[in-house]
């Protein structure tokens, strides 16, 4: 879904090719189908829209017109959506906290243009693609803090997500209010996380047609799933949908995925869609759709888009539900330990540390000793520390690739191994941009610092996914992750810390919720397949197409040494054990500079366009 507009109001303003206008006398335009609602208070004077996926009913949409906008109103409802304001003055936006629905903006002839599509704006204001965003994205991808605003285009900014933003008609620099703090709410929060994910998932099957859910067999999609299952109005029954290995239907994930299924065998079609070699990671990587910044599934395209296009041929699925997100909400980040500490439960935080030892196999002491020293450090002090590491490693070459054991170090930020084909000068952009963070006023003051962390994990995924949207709907299918839904971001990390799991606890929070809807099996299953395997054939299968994106927009942008990425893709290939993250990202990136530049989005026009509601 894609929508956008101007600071001036009015209908008279340029629109990409195909949008048409939410209302009439609305600079408010958007590209497809997607969701939209608006209402006029009376005399004229002020309209308000939601846009995208929103459980507000006809009557409080109603009541909006007249009355001033609650500070949750980008939440307070299921679904992933924004609200806008319209007024003679400008605009106001309200950005939803998860970044389910990220806004962007740019600066335009005196005014501001802002869309829920950096790439859009990108082709109206003529943006180049953003060097450091993209260095950010391939070097520290675990640290989105890095990045901060930046977009993958210069000139335009993603706006802050649960904020309220106003751009004046005059050009004037907007004015954010942050109106979302995940503040604790005492009490256990299974109660309140059941309610908000039923709400999630039930607003997507009574409004969606033809609904499909992943069933993994992992807890997270599971959930999801029965959620919807249960949800479906009358004697519909959801399609559910395996992967397998072909030839092989013994593993742990089908196993479980036929428990769940077998225990609503009236509500649920399950479905077994065995993956070939052509479905392998790396798979047509050069033939991904053009998105709006490299998408999380880019590697995995030809199986994803091989499961869509299998899913509408089969049983017409049209809304696909997945448990994708769950994992960012619900894992509890190893800097807990630090919270334990400073809030002086030290016989908790060692009984935590011994659990979070056991399960990564390391020793306990330095994992004490990090939660200590981290629960002195500030989030900015970190930053500041991050930028003068990454300064180092581009002076200093020979230090860029450092062996390092996955211990699960209790910190802020965690760098993986700097590979020796990023170039120089893609080192000094990433400690230029870790500078610019470290200075960068964080609005989330006072917060512990698992919650903070896992603030910015979640939007980073919340609008990656994003992208994954974009390649869904080019296969016919609209893809939702209700995990990733602002209401169940805030339940979750409104969590008090004497709720909080543990580091070492697999989910503990999801399967309470929804113990009464899982086979007990299900509900108490703490692993999940791997895909690693098929990584590894992958790069060796499709290794002349990867060798070829080696010397590509990347090299040519100063960013990378393609000798360099060749040999390490040679050695992967050959099953050399290395960190295959930087290298992943990096490809991913390439693919999308290639998607991008031969496809870099729709022509704006001037030409009047009859509105929706005309």
């Amino acid at each position: 879904m894609t929508f956008g507009g101007f600071s001036s109001t009015g209908d008279d303003c340029p629109r990409p090719e195909g949008a048409v206008p939410i209302s009439a006398g609305s600079s408010v335009w958007r590209l497809g189908d997607a969701p939209a609602r608006s209402v006029t208070a009376r005399g004229g004077h002020r309209r308000v829209l939601l846009l995208g996926w929103c459980g507000a009913t006809p009557a409080e949409l109603r009541r909006l017109a007249d009355t001033a906008l609650p500070p949750d109103i980008a939440w307070r409802w299921p679904g992933a959506y924004t609200v806008v304001e319209e007024t003679p003055a400008g605009v106001v936006l309200h950005t939803d906290p998860a970044a389910a629905l990220p806004l962007y903006a740019a600066a335009w002839r005196g005014g501001w243009a802002w869309s829920t599509s950096a790439r859009v704006l990108a082709r109206l204001i003529s943006a180049p693609v953003d060097a450091r965003r993209l260095v950010c994205s391939i070097l520290t991808p675990s640290v989105p803090a890095v990045a901060g605003r930046r977009t993958f285009f210069a000139g335009v900014e993603q706006l802050a997500p649960g904020s309220r933003i106003e751009l004046p008609v005059d050009g004037g620099s907007p004015r954010c209010t942050v109106r979302w703090r995940p503040d604790p709410v005492p009490g256990p929060p299974h109660h309140r996380l059941r309610e908000v994910l039923s709400a999630a998932v039930t607003l997507r099957t009574e409004a969606g047609h033809d609904v499909s859910c992943d069933v993994s067999g992992g807890l997270d999609s599971t959930t999801v799933a029965v959620l919807a299952a249960t949800s479906l109005p009358g004697e519909r029954r959801l399609d559910a949908v395996t992967v397998h290995p072909e030839g092989d239907e013994s593993g742990a994930d089908l196993h479980y995925a036929r428990l769940a299924s077998a225990a609503y065998p009236d509500r649920i079609a399950h479905h077994l869609l065995p993956l070939a070699a052509e479905h392998l990671p790396y798979t047509r990587i050069s033939a991904v759709p053009a998105t709006d910044e490299p998408a999380p599934s880019t590697l995995t395209h030809a199986r994803l888009t091989g499961q869509f296009r299998w899913m509408r041929r089969c049983f017409g699925s049209r809304t696909h539900l997945t448990g994708d997100g769950g994992d960012s909400v619900l894992f509890q980040p190893p800097a807990h330990l630090a919270d334990l500490v400073r809030h002086g439960e030290w016989p908790r935080a060692v009984r935590e540390a011994f659990g979070w030892a056991r399960l990564r196999h390391c020793p306990v002491a330095p994992l004490l000793r990090d939660a200590a020293a981290m629960a002195r450090i500030s989030r900015r002090d970190a930053l500041s520390d991050l930028a003068v590491s990454l300064a180092d490693l581009a002076d200093t070459p020979a230090s860029r690739v450092r062996p390092t054991a996955d211990r699960g170090d209790v910190r802020w930020f965690t760098l993986l191994p700097m590979p020796d084909w990023a170039d120089a000068a893609a080192l000094r952009l990433l400690a230029d941009a870790a500078g610019g963070a470290a200075d960068t006023e964080d609005t989330l003051t006072g917060l512990d610092a698992s919650v903070r962390i896992l603030v910015d994990e979640v939007r980073e995924v919340a609008r990656t996914a994003v992208s994954d949207v974009e390649l869904a709907a080019t296969c016919g299918i609209e893809l939702h992750n209700p995990f990733l839904d602002p209401r169940v971001m805030d339940t979750v990390l409104r969590t008090p810390i004497e709720h909080r799991p543990p580091v070492h606890g697999y989910k503990p929070l999801l399967g309470r919720a929804m113990r009464h809807l899982l086979p007990p099996a299900v509900a108490g299953r703490t692993t999940k397949g791997s895909f690693d395997a098929d990584h590894y054939a992958g790069l060796r299968v499709n290794l002349p197409e990867l060798l070829d994106l080696a010397d590509g927009h990347l090299a040519h942008l100063g960013l990378i040494d393609p000798g360099r990425m060749r040999r390490h893709l040679r050695e992967a290939a050959a099953g050399i054990p290395m960190p295959l993250a930087t290298l992943e990202q990096a490809l991913s990136a390439e693919a999308w500079l290639r998607a991008h530049h031969e496809n870099p989005g729709p022509v704006w026009s001037d030409t009047p366009t009859r509105s929706t509601h005309d």
